[in-house]
């Protein structure tokens, strides 16, 4: 039977009717399933995505002097910041507009702006500037910003949708006395993704992407303990990613404070001693060259005796720590490490190495001493000494006839201890081959920890230079193929005709270690070269007995309430084998140089009576350059050295300001001691720490220090305590 078309159309509605029964049903289930069973774990949902943790950074730690004044504080700063999450939700054009808006208002181009706000490890992303942090927190894209920005910004809301603006802690330098001291505390810079990624992997809750980390100086030696540990700060947020209200809060864990054994007193007088000595200089003809002074670079250094601990460090060409703070610029950058800056950012006691000079030779007539010779040996002091058809000169073809150790220490004669250099090398090492020929002159100088790291508390030392045989030897194998290479061909307009005879002679004979390279190594010439770091350890151990001091900068770690977690204690680094008499000997030779030697002039009127200092100047000769001269002097308390380099001689360069120095330690005003006036109370640098108050005061040492080896809680105490450790060089 034929189906009519009304009942077709009844067949089709049935089959709709059915259709959206089924959709509603299914609708209704589902609906159901999401509003009741699933309900629970949906709302949660919902609630975490209108919820976002906030990284709050700690207070990074103080370092202060051993008298408990600021080198190194905080402040606050306001900060601009951006939500990414704002900006996506923007149309293209009014996320250009915004981040045009917020660059205009912070004084930046918005392409740094751009920078700022993209996820390191991102295509353009750069280092130190890209953004390491959570992706939820905002971007901060402008610090130090001028309190009337950060107002304006605030109460136009409207115009910086996303933007947000809070007061933050950063570093400030208080400078007491003037001082910079930026070589010693260092700097810090924004975490790279790979530090990042490292901290991840260990675990370490003390950092995250938003941290900055130290990078030279203490600040870096000592991060772990500075940096504190962060919180965490929940917020609610709208749709628009819009702050709305806290939530919860951890809060974050200052960082400790570091005692140093600085005295800004001490320290102010050196930067201004060493500044002033080299602009002398700069100022200064030269009589041997014609031509003022380069003076190019110096470094002082002042050394506890007895205990090595640093009580004053000074470097030139320096530079403003304040520069890292805002974010260092490229130009600054460059400039920094720039040579014809001089490269500011290099510290010259740690990690400028120079040709010692005659400072070399009391080490050397240790040595001497200790092989062969005796306080009794007289040798000529000509005006130069001969070796093979080559005569070394004398300073200034000085003659004294023949003479003792204490006279060749004292006049500085150079042709003295020529003779000795050269009966080791004819006694022991005339075969130039023998790699391993003994030189107790060289094994001397290693006794006395050069050629060695002294073991400082501050990153990057350079070791110096003991240019003995195995050195040569090596140099050479290093080298054969460049020097031999311009040798084997002509000499062409573009070769200097001393480097033309030079690579030749290389090429031939560069490996050989030969007497003149004894004679040299005797008076502290050649290529042998030291850090004015380990010049001022070694005349410590001629001060305190011989025994040699790893130096040491920190002194304790102390936790924001006043607590001692830590005690950095002095570490011996080993002990020479001079005997008592023999130190003794060298030690009153060495008087002699202040009163009566080539530093008198210099100490004239000075109570050494009262203040007996010891002394060794010194004029290093550079091929093409001009003198560096040195003084290094010593007394039972302290080790004062200062070096300048193309500064012409020792005590002419910066013996005035070693007096000057000598002066402030002692209270010295003329001719006499006044104690009173001495920078640290009680002439000796104290032993006590300052006392850190409860309302946040930190006052001069009253009190003995107290062992407290009690670690503070909630800072990973198990493993701070191995590295720390480990960071203070064997603190205990």
């Amino acid at each position: 039977m034929a189906v009519t078309g009304a009942e077709r159309s009844r067949l089709r509605l049935l089959v709709l009717r059915a259709l959206v029964l089924t959709l509603f049903l299914t609708l209704f289930a589902r609906l159901y399933y999401l509003q009741v069973v699933g309900g629970d774990d949906y709302r949660a949902k919902a609630a975490d995505q209108s919820v976002r943790d906030i990284v709050v950074q700690p207070q990074r730690g103080l370092v202060v002097d051993d008298m408990g004044r600021p080198l190194v504080a905080n402040r606050l700063s306001w900060v601009v910041s951006i939500d990414r999450s704002v900006l996506r939700k923007l149309e293209e054009d009014e996320r250009d507009k915004l981040v045009a808006r917020v660059a205009t208002a912070v004084d930046q181009r918005p392409a740094k702006v751009e920078r700022r706000l993209l996820d390191c490890g991102s295509s353009g992303a750069e280092s130190g500037v890209c953004w390491n942090g959570s992706p939820f927190q905002a971007v901060p894209v402008a610090t130090d910003v001028d309190q009337a920005v950060a107002l304006r910004i605030l109460e136009q809301p409207e115009d910086y949708p996303g933007v947000v603006v809070e007061q933050q802690n950063v570093r400030s330098y208080p400078s007491p006395f003037g001082v910079n001291l930026a070589h010693v505390l260092g700097y810090l810079s924004p975490i790279t993704e790979e530090e990042f990624d490292s901290a991840s992997e260990a675990d370490d809750r003390s950092l995250n992407g938003a941290s900055v980390v130290g990078r030279a100086g203490v600040e870096r030696q000592y991060d772990e303990w500075l940096r504190g540990m962060p919180g965490y700060r929940r917020v609610s947020v709208d749709s628009m990613g819009r702050v709305l209200g806290d939530d919860s809060e951890i809060a974050s864990t200052p960082g400790d404070t570091l005692v140093t054994s600085i005295d800004a007193k001490v320290q102010a007088t050196v930067e201004k001693e060493l500044a002033r000595s080299i602009a002398t200089q700069r100022a200064t003809v030269d009589k041997v060259t014609g031509r003022k002074f380069a003076a190019d670079s110096g470094a002082a250094v002042v050394l506890e005796a007895k205990t090595g601990r640093v009580v004053a460090m000074a470097s030139q060409p320096t530079y403003d720590p304040e520069v890292w703070v805002d974010g260092i610029t490229d130009k600054e950058l460059a400039r920094l490490y720039s040579e014809k800056a001089g490269t500011p950012l290099l510290s010259r006691v740690t990690q400028g190495q120079f040709a010692p000079g005659s400072t070399w030779k009391p080490f050397m007539t240790a040595a001497a001493l200790r092989n062969g010779y005796s306080a009794d040996t007289r040798l000529p002091c000509g005006a130069s000494y001969q070796v093979g058809n080559r005569p070394f000169k004398n300073f200034e073809s000085g003659t004294y006839g023949t003479i003792g150790f204490a006279k060749a220490l004292e006049v500085s004669c150079n042709t003295f201890f020529y003779a000795i250099g050269h009966n080791y090398w004819k006694k022991f090492g005339s075969d130039v081959d023998d790699v391993d020929a003994r030189d107790p002159l060289v094994e001397g100088a290693q006794e006395w920890g050069f050629g060695s790291e002294t073991g400082i508390d501050l990153p990057g030392e350079a070791s110096g230079r003991i240019a003995d045989r195995a050195w040569k030897r090596a140099y050479y194998d290093s080298q054969k193929s460049y020097y031999c290479g311009i040798a084997k061909k002509p000499q062409t307009a573009d070769t200097s005709a001393f480097l033309y005879k030079f690579a030749r002679e290389f090429c031939v004979e560069g490996y050989a270690y030969r007497a003149g390279d004894a004679v040299n190594f005797s008076i502290g010439q050649g290529d042998t070269m030291v850090t004015p770091l380990q010049l001022a350890v070694g005349y410590a151990a001629l001060s305190n007995g011989g025994t040699l001091w790893q130096p040491r900068v920190g002194k304790a770690i102390v936790t924001p309430e006043g607590e001692v977690i830590q005690q950095i204690k002095p570490k011996k680094a080993g002990k020479v084998k001079s005997t008592k008499a023999q130190l003794a000997f060298i030690d009153d030779a060495l008087k002699g140089v202040a009163s009566v030697g080539t530093m008198s002039w210099k100490l004239g009127g000075f109570p050494l009576d009262q203040v007996p200092i010891r002394a060794k100047t010194g004029s290093a000769e550079v091929y093409g350059k001009q003198s560096t001269g040195w003084v290094a002097s010593y007394t039972k308390d302290y080790v004062v050295i200062m070096m300048i380099s193309q500064g012409g001689t020792g005590s002419g360069s910066t013996g005035d300001s070693v007096r000057k120095i000598w002066e402030t330690l002692y209270g010295v005003e003329g001719d006499r001691v006044v104690p009173r006036r001495a920078a640290i109370p009680g002439t000796t640098a104290p032993t006590e720490l300052p006392t850190f108050a409860e309302d946040g005061s930190i006052l001069p040492p009253v009190g003995p220090m107290t062992d407290n080896p009690k670690k503070k809680a909630g800072k990973k105490a198990g493993a701070k305590a191995g590295q720390g450790a480990g960071t203070a060089g064997g603190a205990q």
